[in-house]
């Protein structure tokens, strides 16, 4: 049993939607630093809520991501998504307008994360959960985060989404969350669950 799970966004990029990447935006104007996200070395991480996004590290902007994913808040999320450039496009970050109530690429971001909301809400559920994520090498301006190396709540982003699963095993379930440097600042790119 596989599941691809592709994330509309807050680009105006609507052929997006129907392949696997993520497609979001983000303003780095509305990032502030993390308390630990200067953390040094193999054990480096980052923790956030989406109110304290830090994209100057791409641990900092997935732990924002994730965060604003489970509080509900999908401007925030919105707010460190972004579609990478491909081909001759380039690429595109969110931005107040882009990521607004009433943008019609939001609205199709919004079903998307109060879909995924559920499966990634730890129980029990708090008003302000703890995400931690780990520090991965990256590969150029790209880092691929499987869900053993985000913890929400002092559990992993994998055990969280199979306690909500019904007929999955561990080994059957596969979630990754890329992000990409852009412009000088960190966004998420992608969603894999498989």
């Amino acid at each position: 049993m596989a599941a691809v799970v592709g994330l509309a966004g807050c680009s105006d990029d609507k052929d997006s939607a129907s392949d696997e990447k993520s497609s979001a935006s983000s303003s780095s104007a509305s990032s502030s630093p993390a308390s630990d996200a200067e953390k040094t070395g193999d054990d480096a991480s980052a923790s956030s809520g989406a109110s304290a996004a830090d994209q100057s590290t791409a641990e900092g902007a997935v732990a924002a991501w994730v965060a604003a994913v489970i509080k509900g808040e999908p401007k925030d999320a919105c707010l460190v998504m972004a579609d990478p450039a491909a081909d001759s496009k380039p690429a595109k970050v969110g931005s107040e307008e882009t990521c607004a109530d009433d943008a019609p690429e939001r609205k199709q971001m919004d079903k998307t994360l109060g879909s995924i909301r559920e499966s990634f809400t730890p129980e029990p559920a708090t008003d302000d959960p703890k995400v931690d994520v780990t520090k991965v090498p990256p590969t150029g301006d790209t880092v691929v985060f499987p869900a053993d190396k985000i913890n929400i709540d002092g559990q992993t982003l994998k055990q969280v989404v199979l306690s909500h699963s019904t007929g999955v095993t561990a080994d059957q379930l596969e979630i990754s969350v890329q992000a990409g440097k852009i412009e000088d600042a960190w966004y998420v790119t992608n969603l894999k669950i498989s």
